[in-house]
């Protein structure tokens, strides 16, 4: 995943506190002078460093779940170039408003740090391994899949450096501390027997002290209350240049003797053994790979080998001009209706880009659409502008001319109910799979983001292709805060209550558990090729059923195992059913062991010669 702020000429990457006070020193001092560094304390965040009456003022940025950025207590906005665009203009809490860029001297790049290192070379080898790829379908899992893999790696990569020791005691790692020299500053990180918790030894004047470290509810690391970290890694790499507690500063690491010479790339908890489909070479403009022999081996081919897959923004010169307000005259609207609605209609367009042109669909609101109506799709805009996943459709921005138009990724397979209704003879149930467990991919992502969809049904998965299925409609969507864990509405409104979950409907109780209930309803209606929910109950008399303890019956081609998935959707307690995460590993593991279980089939098949 590019880094948002590397285009940026007043951005200077992993440099100190003093580094960036020289580098202001340097340029004049003046008011409002300022650059923007990576902070070394939280993954994906930034540090604001600027200039006032000849005193120096540094602001940590943030990088909140949903994606967006933020200086402490105050607004966020969708990226770190938009961040200083804003504090330009108002100061909004600031020392002042930001004036002019400190740049970076001509021919120097920004400075590498311990996190650029992983991104850049652990990530990348890490997918190769995990998913098998190669060439430009290793390139675009890289795009979708890095940050995920990004935030696995960073979380667990201090098991690689060699000052972890593991579980060992306080008078091993004594011991070892003691072994040799004895410098100040020598020290070594263990694993404490209390879950979640660990403990840095260090050397000052032969003697050996030792720290805990704790993890706190918000995931954060950190030593007697003190400066909080994302990640171990950053905690020990940060002390290396400021000791913030501790006796004196980290100066030189303990090799774990126990630690092999040549060390792997981490693998997640129960990530499926069972092998990958191989990926297909010719493919027709769709990105789907015919298949001649009729043996159903191509029809496992996955979304990242195709074009569609990749991000209008994967292009780090087309990720300069991402604006959530787009200019009218790069925008070119077709007459041809998609769709339409109370708000008004879905038209095909272009968009121009920097290097391209894509294929988009324009949400137009009709004239004379009350003020409602325009706050409900700016907002609409401005949470799916945070999103940014291969599964989810992306928005491209919002423009205001004729109409406010809200632009759109193009997936132009329509909703998935009306695509299965229509092709019930000719889809067969593993597509289905596959494409459910794209869908489970989108909701994982949106989990890990705070975000509660709220309104997902198969009439809000689009597809793009037969095989590739995107998830839409975010109108109804809420992003958390970080400490809150569900939604709590207001009002009831015209909600879809057959696909909502008995908290919502009793207590207007919002959170990811509820989308995991809607999962399975739209997995009930995957799986009947687009049948409508509870047949002709109405809402209330869906409640009643649920309580009574009934649930859909299986749908006649449903494997036994994704209808158990649905029922462990389905769960009444919310506390008690599964997490996207729990959701996706299941289905993914069902998927790849049908994939590999065709494709062993189909191999066979091919060596069987006549008698």
């Amino acid at each position: 995943m590019p880094n948002p702020a590397a285009h940026l000429p007043f951005y200077f990457g992993s440099i100190s506190r003093s580094d960036a006070e020289e580098h202001l020193k340097l340029a004049g001092m003046s008011d409002g002078l300022f650059l923007l560094r990576q902070c070394l304390r939280n993954l994906g965040g930034y540090v604001l460093s600027m200039v006032h009456k000849l005193q120096f003022y540094h602001y940590p940025i943030e990088r909140q779940l949903n994606g967006t950025y933020a200086i402490a207590g105050a607004k966020a906005h969708c990226g770190p170039e938009e961040l200083c665009e804003f504090y330009s203009k108002d100061a909004d809490g600031l020392c002042c408003t930001l004036r002019k860029p400190c740049n970076r001297p001509s021919g120097m790049e920004p400075q590498l740090g311990i996190i650029d290192n992983i991104r850049d070379n652990m990530v990348r080898e890490y997918i190769r391994q995990t998913w098998k790829l190669e060439g430009e379908a290793l390139e675009l899992a890289i795009i979708s899949q890095a940050p995920q893999v990004e935030k696995l790696l960073a979380t667990t990569a201090h098991e690689k450096m060699p000052w972890y020791h593991g579980f060992i005691t306080r008078e091993q790692a004594e011991t070892r501390l003691y072994s040799g020299a004895q410098p100040d500053g020598k020290f070594l990180m263990r694993e404490r027997k209390e879950k979640g918790s660990y403990a840095l030894s260090l050397v000052y004047g032969k003697s050996v002290y030792h720290y805990r470290i704790a993890h706190g509810k918000s995931g954060k690391y950190f030593i007697d209350d003190g400066t909080k970290f994302d990640t171990l890694l950053q905690l020990v790499e940060y002390m290396k240049i400021k000791p913030d507690g501790l006796v004196y500063y980290l100066k030189e690491s303990t090799p774990n003797p126990d630690m092999p010479t040549a060390s792997a790339a981490p693998v997640p908890p129960n990530h499926p053994s069972a092998k990958v489909p191989r990926k297909f070479i010719s493919q027709n403009s769709d990105g789907y790979t015919p298949d001649p022999t009729g043996m159903g081996k191509n029809n496992w081919i996955l979304p990242m080998d195709t074009s569609c897959y990749e991000s209008p923004y994967s292009d780090p010169e087309e990720l300069k001009d991402k604006k959530l307000f787009l200019k009218r005259s790069n925008l070119i609207v077709d007459e041809m209706e998609l769709g339409s609605g109370n708000f008004g209609s879905v038209k095909k367009g272009v968009y121009k880009m920097r290097k391209k042109q894509i294929d988009v669909a324009i949400k137009m609101l009709k004239s004379g659409n009350e003020r409602a109506a325009r706050d409900d799709m700016m907002k609409e805009a401005q949470i799916m502008h945070q999103l940014d996943n291969p599964y989810i459709v992306r928005v491209i921005g919002v423009c205001e001319a004729e109409a406010l138009m809200l632009v759109m990724e193009m997936a132009s397979g329509g909703p998935l109910n009306k695509f299965l209704s229509s092709k019930r003879d000719e889809i067969p149930v593993n597509n289905v799979v596959e494409l459910m467990h794209q869908v489970a991919i989108g909701m994982k992502y949106l989990e890990e983001k705070n975000f509660v969809h709220r309104d997902l049904a198969a009439r809000n998965v689009l597809l793009v292709n037969q095989h590739y299925a995107k998830i839409s409609d975010f109108g109804l969507s809420k992003a958390l805060a970080a400490d809150d864990s569900y939604y709590m509405a207001k009002t009831t409104g015209k909600w879809p209550l057959k696909w909502y979950a008995p908290e919502c409907i009793l207590f207007r109780k919002f959170s990811s558990k509820s989308d995991v209930w809607s999962y399975g309803v739209t997995m009930w209606e995957a799986f009947s090729y687009g049948q409508k929910p509870y047949k002709k109950m109405k809402g209330p008399e869906v409640m009643t059923f649920i309580e009574e303890g009934k649930r859909m019956e299986c749908p006649p081609k449903c494997p036994p195992e994704m209808y158990k998935l649905m029922k462990q959707c389905w769960t009444f307690k919310w506390e008690d059913r599964p997490d996207f995460v729990t959701v996706e590993t299941f289905i993914r593991a069902y998927y790849y062991s049908v994939a590999a279980k065709a494709e062993e089939e189909s191999e066979g098949a091919t060596k069987v010669t006549p008698a």
